[in-house]
C-alpha cells in the first residue's frame, strides 16, 4: 500500500491508492453530497475524526442524532471487518483504529447539550436587520435603538431588553427624533411585529447570558486531540430562520474576531453543515447574501467550511463556486430533473479520461464516492473513483446516559448551563419608571451603600458583577478592530457592547 503522508487526511482509496486531503488547504471548503443511504455520513465522521486528529477543532450539526458517535469508540462487525479487508487496513500499524473523540454537546434550547447563547449587544443592529428583513426605515429605528442604550448606559442582552428600549422610545418618540432621525409610529409598529414573529420561531433561547465564548469552541487536548463541538439540530431545523441566523452569527463572529492569517499549515477550525438544504431551503434572500460572503471571506481566517447535502443542487451557485474538495456519492436519476442534476453534478469534476462521470455517479454503491480534492498548488485533483475509509468511533447514536456522561466530562457544564440575568435594559428602564412615578423600588439584597457598591462590582448569588462583565467583555473584544466599542461608561451599567 502507498505511504499516506502525514500531513494529510485519509479518506479513502481508489485501485490501491490513498485519497486524501491536505491538511494546508482544509480550509478550502468542501461538498459532501449523495442520495439518502449512499454513505454521506460515513464519509462526514471520516473527515471530521480525520481533523480531530490532527488536532482541528471541529464544529458540526447534527441533523439526525447520528453524529454524537463521535464521542464513542466502534466496534467491529462482519460488514466493517469486510471493508478494512478490501482496504487492507486490518494489518498493524494501518490508518484505522477504534477510538473515541473528545465531544462537547451544544444545544440552542439546552436539551441535549449547554445551551448556545449570545447576546443583542453582540448580534449589533447591523446582523439583526439582517435576520428580521427590516426595511430601510425600520432598520434605522433599530440603530436609533442601539444608539440610545449606548447613551442612556442600558445594557441590551436579550428580547426584553430591546422591547424595553424601543417602548421608551415609542412613549418619548418626538423628543427621539429632535434628536436622532425620525421615528415613525408605522416603523415601530412593524419592527415590534418582526421582534414577535422572530421570538415565536426561538429567539428567547438564543438570546441570553453567559454567551458563548469563541475559545470554548477551538480546545486542543494535551495529547493533540482537539474537540469535536457538536451541535444538536433535531429541534434546531424545523425553525429555519432561527437555524440561519445562529449559524450565520456564529461564522460572522468568528470572521469579526480572528485575525488575518492566509493559508496555514493546518486550519485553526472547521465546521461542517449535515443537511446543508435545510439551512438554505427557506433562508431569507439577505441572510443567504450574508452566508454567501461569510463563506467567500472566512477562508482568509484559517476556518473551512464543508456542506453536506444530497445534491450539489441544493447550495446556491455562489457558495457551490467556493467548494475546492468534493465527495459525490451516489446519485439516483429517476426523473429528468434527477438526470440533469447527475449531469450538473459530473460537469463540476475535472475529467478523468478513465471514467464517464456522469454514468458512474449513478451506479456507486454504497461507501463509494467520487473524490476530488485540492493538490499540490491548490489545483483540484482529477475524478477518483474511491472506496471510503471508515472512522474509528461508533457508527450510529448514542443513548441517553451516554451523552449525560460526556457532557459531564466537557468540563464546560459550569461555565454555560446556568442562566445569568443581570440588571440590563429592562431592568433598568423599570426602576426609572417607578421612580417617576413616585412607586416604590424593591431595594437590594444588602441596603449598606458598602454592600450594594461591593455586589455591583464583584456580584451576587444571582448576578454577574461590574468587574467580571467587563473582564469578560473586554476579553471578547481584544484584537478586534473592525469598530466595536468597549467600556461605554461603567457607572452607566453598560459593560460593553458589540455594534
Amino acid at each position: 500500500m502507498t505511504p499516506i503522508a502525514t500531513d494529510s487526511l485519509l479518506l479513502g482509496f481508489a485501485d490501491g491508492r490513498p485519497i486524501t486531503l491536505p491538511l494546508k488547504f482544509g480550509n478550502r471548503h468542501g461538498l459532501v453530497a449523495g442520495a439518502t443511504g449512499t454513505g454521506k455520513t460515513v464519509s462526514i465522521l471520516r473527515l471530521v475524526e480525520g481533523f480531530a486528529k490532527a488536532g482541528v477543532p471541529v464544529v458540526i450539526a447534527d441533523v439526525k442524532g447520528d453524529v454524537a458517535g463521535l464521542g464513542m469508540p466502534g466496534t467491529m462487525n462482519p460488514k466493517l471487518q469486510a471493508r478494512l479487508e478490501l482496504l487492507n487496513l486490518v494489518t498493524e500499524g494501518s490508518a484505522f483504529a477504534f477510538a473515541a473523540l473528545p465531544v462537547a454537546f451544544w444545544d440552542l434550547f439546552g436539551q441535549h447539550g449547554h445551551p448556545l447563547r449570545t447576546t443583542l449587544s453582540e448580534i449589533g443592529p447591523t446582523l439583526l436587520s439582517r435576520i428580521l428583513e427590516l426595511s430601510d426605515a425600520q432598520s434605522g429605528v433599530l440603530d436609533i435603538a442601539f444608539a440610545l442604550a449606548d447613551a442612556e448606559g442600558l445594557l441590551l442582552l436579550d428580547m426584553d431588553d430591546l422591547r424595553a428600549v424601543l417602548g421608551f422610545i415609542g412613549e418619548n418618540r418626538e423628543l427621539i427624533s429632535k434628536r436622532y432621525g425620525l421615528v415613525s409610529s408605522q416603523s415601530l409598529a412593524a419592527l415590534a411585529r418582526a421582534l414577535l414573529k422572530f421570538e415565536q420561531e426561538g429567539a428567547r433561547s438564543l438570546l441570553g447570558e453567559p454567551a458563548l465564548q469563541l475559545g470554548d469552541l477551538m480546545r486542543t487536548g494535551a495529547d493533540g486531540l482537539a474537540t469535536v463541538n457538536v451541535i444538536a439540530a433535531e429541534s434546531l431545523v424545523l425553525k429555519p430562520r432561527l437555524y440561519a441566523s445562529f449559524l450565520l452569527w456564529l461564522l460572522s463572529e468568528l470572521f469579526e474576531t480572528l485575525p488575518e492569517v492566509g493559508d496555514l499549515e493546518k486550519p485553526k477550525l472547521i465546521f461542517v453543515f449535515d443537511e446543508a438544504h435545510l439551512l438554505f431551503a427557506d433562508c431569507p434572500p439577505s441572510l443567504q447574501q450574508r452566508i454567501e460572503q461569510v463563506v467567500r471571506l472566512i477562508r482568509s481566517k484559517g476556518v473551512g467550511v464543508y456542506f453536506c447535502t444530497q445534491s450539489p443542487s441544493d447550495i446556491p451557485d455562489a457558495v457551490l463556486a467556493q467548494l475546492g474538495h468534493r465527495i459525490q456519492h451516489a446519485l439516483r436519476a429517476f426523473t429528468p430533473r434527477d438526470q440533469k442534476a447527475v449531469r450538473v453534478a459530473a460537469e463540476t469534476f475535472v475529467p478523468n479520461p478513465t471514467l464517464d462521470t456522469a454514468r458512474v455517479i449513478s451506479e456507486l454503491g454504497v461507501g463509494e464516492a467520487l473524490v476530488s480534492t485540492l493538490q499540490g498548488g491548490g489545483q483540484p485533483s482529477m475524478v477518483e473513483r474511491t472506496m471510503m475509509a471508515p472512522p474509528g468511533c461508533r457508527l450510529g447514536a448514542i443513548t441517553p446516559e451516554e451523552r449525560a456522561s460526556l457532557r459531564i466530562q466537557s468540563g464546560l457544564a459550569g461555565k454555560y448551563d446556568v442562566p445569568l440575568d443581570r440588571d440590563s435594559a429592562s431592568e433598568m428602564l423599570e426602576r426609572r419608571a417607578a421612580e417617576l412615578t413616585g412607586a416604590t423600588v424593591e431595594p437590594a439584597a444588602e441596603t449598606k451603600p458598602a454592600g450594594k457598591l461591593n455586589d455591583f462590582l464583584w456580584g451576587s448569588g444571582r448576578r454577574q458583577g461590574a468587574v467580571e462583565a467587563m473582564t469578560t467583555s473586554a476579553a471578547r473584544t481584544v484584537g478586534n478592530q473592525l469598530g466595536r466599542q468597549l467600556l461605554r461608561g461603567l457607572l452607566g451599567g453598560l459593560m460593553g457592547g458589540r455594534r
